[in-house]
């Protein structure tokens, strides 16, 4: 297809891909340890970066990362990979060889961008161990080029920084290890300004990380991870000042169904609303070590307190008729077969598919924009080995009929197409559903 106006902004900005994406919302690559921000009406995400560890290359079965990426969207669908910011290489007092480059955030001030990471220390302390400090790395974009200090965070000892600057306008460095700390930052945003005070009233049992923490009518809240039970899951803790006291209040995000020992998370608000962002490990079911980060909408009680998010497929942001829409990243599903597989079990950024057998299967993918509603045609990619039908019915399971696509009986994936009746204007839910008994894999939709 040729380039649309998205694709001349891409170009202008230098980027070298664009993800279109539910969730997980990064589509080509393991990512972990979501910190959002807002910068310049732009949304950016500062994750760290899962990869597979080897021999000479990190601990084999173990969490292996050796830089950091940032993403950015204007609309939560549409994700900009800006590429490499930092790398361990790229950090004198850090080694090179320990593949440990953790949770980090990233703040503005006088603009200047200012990037938090965790790294393993070059040189072993007084204790015989080379432990974690917290670097700063710093740029004039968002997207960077991110200069590495020469030094870490004096009286640092730790990971999964996190930097909450308040109305005041003074900062303040959260991290963990064992405990979660704060401190004072100077206005150099280097240095501490206060000793490092350890969090009081937090649970004593079970291990605690990745603070981060946000403001909301006059309220600070501390999230963070904590293994209550068997695995992580995401807390909060509320406040009325940013180094406390607090109290623990409830749980943001119960333990992952798929099993992920650990999450992570940041909260941020955004064009009216508020967000989780969070990982899983979906692309990677049987090794948790390689996760991928999603968003929810988070959403508060009036007295305060948070709503529980629970995980989903589809996630948010609205898709484009004409995108690449990936049904198997649902709102709702149905029947009483209709699943979800990986396309390619040996290739799993090949996303997966949504497979139909019975007359009751279907599936919901909510929020899709036609626009004006000038679309002709509706196309699938599809493969049914006996040959069957699917109808795509607009805002309910027995709504107005769009398309009805009859897919040929073959032994591979094909591309069909169908005359489109009955479209309407504007954003709405789609339900896509078998007529007999079928076995139909469906890859992505779109509307031409």
């Amino acid at each position: 297809m040729g380039i649309n106006k998205f694709g001349l902004w891409l170009m202008a900005w230098g980027c070298t891909i664009a993800l279109l994406s539910q969730n997980p919302i990064i589509r080509d690559q393991f990512t972990a340890d979501p910190t959002a921000r807002v910068f310049n009406g732009r949304m950016y995400v500062y994750p760290s970066h899962d990869i597979l560890a080897e021999e000479g290359k990190g601990r084999p079965g173990w969490f292996c990362m050796e830089d950091y990426h940032v993403f950015s969207s204007d609309n939560l669908t549409q994700w900009i990979d800006h590429g490499v910011i930092v790398s361990q290489n790229d950090v004198l007092w850090g080694d090179s060889t320990s593949y440990s480059m953790w949770a980090p955030d990233c703040v503005e001030r006088n603009g200047k961008y200012y990037f938090y990471f965790p790294a393993n220390n070059r040189v072993v302390d007084a204790t015989g161990r080379k432990g974690f400090s917290i670097g700063v790395a710093i740029a004039d974009h968002p997207e960077g080029p991110f200069v590495p200090q020469s030094e870490p965070i004096q009286n640092v000892r730790g990971i999964d920084p996190n930097v909450f600057i308040d109305k005041d306008g003074q900062a303040y460095l959260y991290w963990s290890m064992q405990n979660i700390y704060v401190a004072k930052l100077k206005d150099n945003m280097l240095e501490l300004d206060s000793e490092p005070l350890i969090i009081a009233n937090l649970p004593d049992k079970g291990l605690k990380e990745g603070p981060f923490v946000f403001e909301r009518n006059g309220l600070y809240y501390l999230t963070f991870p904590h293994v209550e039970n068997n695995i992580e899951r995401l807390e909060y803790a509320i406040g009325k000042h940013p180094m406390g006291p607090f109290e623990m209040t409830g749980v943001i995000m119960d333990e992952s169904p798929l099993n992920c020992w650990t999450n992570h998370q940041s909260i941020v608000h955004y064009n009216h609303q508020w967000y989780l962002f969070y990982h899983q490990n979906e692309y990677s079911p049987n090794f948790d070590k390689n996760r991928s980060i999603c968003i929810d909408s988070l959403f508060f009680n009036a007295d305060g307190t948070i709503r529980k998010v629970l995980p989903s497929r589809r996630g948010v942001g609205i898709t484009p008729a004409n995108a690449t829409i990936e049904i198997d990243r649902y709102s709702a599903i149905g029947g009483s077969s209709a699943k979800i597989e990986f396309v390619d079990s040996l290739n799993v950024f090949k996303g997966w598919k949504t497979v139909f057998h019975h007359a009751s299967d279907w599936i919901q993918y909510n929020a899709v924009d036609f626009g004006t509603s000038q679309f002709k045609t509706i196309q699938l990619k599809a493969f049914a080995p006996k040959g069957g039908t699917l109808q795509i019915r607009l805002n309910s399971i027995d709504g107005p009929l769009l398309g009805e696509v009859k897919v040929p009986s073959g032994s591979d994936w094909t591309l069909v197409e169908a005359n489109l009746t009955n479209l309407k204007s504007g954003v709405h839910n789609l339900f896509v559903k078998t007529t007999h008994d079928q076995w139909i894999e469906v890859d992505w939709l779109n509307f031409k």
